[in-house]
């Protein structure tokens, strides 16, 4: 178990690493070919940071078929730590206040995804045409957003993306260095991806539970550390704001552009649509759900996650893992 657990670790840091890289490599390029900030923000640094969750996707769903729980469970399991621990962990510090310009439609748009892949998983499968849909919305979503960004003015929208960029540091400044840090992210991912993959089920067997369980907990925490890296270090800064813009932004990701994309590079080439744990059903799904309404209210009133939202939040997500394994070894004793 021990060495399994190491490959899930060390996975993850590979892919923690070489997601950093992807996304410093991919910012200083656009910014040679002067590419507006906003822009990068909005689309570079969104991809790049969800490239962890879509090669562990697109290596799960490549690998044995008992594999792909752990790309559903990754993306599910992601979001739901978005919510409570990403945003639950930075409220202990500094209030988070939802109060971003376009927050209120942004945050539509995520129950609105979050909806549709319940709808479209509730027959216990992903097919080809559904996730060609997740993605083609996430690719209207980007050219609608990059269109007003080119005709809005600069109070429309907020100024996060654009500071982020602009003050991200450790960026190559040599055509030689951007060319270095993009191909070792290139190289690094799909291995990173391959020993998460591998250890996870792995330590799924050793566990007597089902990988989808290691996909929702061990590896999706470890794909929502820069996320949370990112809200921490806002929430010390006192400026906690963009902690909750960011969980918009990567839940919409995880949800249309990870699972649409795996979609539509596993059915093909596995020839049967992706399967979704019947325990998704009863139990996942509707957490999912019910993390995306959590916050709802906070956007749509421009309200505040404070101290004791922030404890409530860590407190559900603790009652969340606690019920996954009670639950899993539950199964796995039925099964013995």
């Amino acid at each position: 178990m021990v060495t399994s657990l190491a490959y899930v670790v060390g996975g993850l840091l590979v892919l923690l690493v070489c997601g950093d890289f992807l996304v410093r490599g991919s910012v200083a390029l656009a910014k040679r070919l002067r590419i507006p900030a906003l822009f990068i923000g909005l689309t570079i640094v969104a991809f790049g940071t969800s490239a962890p969750e879509l090669v562990i996707g697109i290596q799960a769903a490549l690998a044995e078929p008992e594999a792909i729980g752990i790309a559903v469970g990754n993306v599910v399991g992601s979001n739901i730590a978005n919510v409570l621990l990403v945003l639950g962990v930075p409220a202990l510090i500094f209030p988070i206040l939802a109060d971003q310009p376009l927050i209120r439609r942004n945050m539509v748009m995520m129950v609105g995804a979050t909806i549709l892949f319940m709808f479209f998983a509730w027959d216990l499968s992903i097919t080809l045409t559904e996730g060609v849909t997740l993605f083609a919305l996430i690719s209207l979503y980007l050219l609608y957003t990059g269109f007003r960004a080119s005709r809005a003015s600069d109070s429309d929208f907020t100024s996060e993306e654009v500071e982020e960029v602009e003050q991200m540091s450790g960026l190559p400044k040599t055509g030689f260095g951007i060319g270095v840090l993009i191909a070792i992210a290139v190289i690094g991912l799909p291995w990173g991806a391959h020993f998460s993959v591998v250890g996870g089920q792995d330590l799924a067997i050793r566990m007597g539970v089902a990988p989808s369980i290691i996909g929702l907990s061990v590896i999706a925490i470890g794909t929502s550390l820069p996320e949370l890296a990112t809200s921490l270090v806002a929430a010390m800064h006192r400026h906690s704001a963009v902690a909750i813009g960011n969980v918009i932004g990567s839940n919409l990701f995880n949800l249309l552009a990870i699972m649409g994309f795996t979609t539509m590079v596993a059915v093909p080439a596995n020839g049967t649509p992706i399967p979704i744990d019947p325990e998704f059903l009863s139990f996942e799904l509707w957490v999912l759900l019910g993390t995306a309404l959590l916050i709802l209210p906070y956007a749509l009133f421009r309200g505040r996650i404070g101290r004791v939202s922030g404890i409530l939040f860590l407190l559900a997500y603790v009652a969340f893992i606690t019920i996954l394994f009670n639950s899993g070894d539950m199964a796995a004793s039925m099964i013995q």
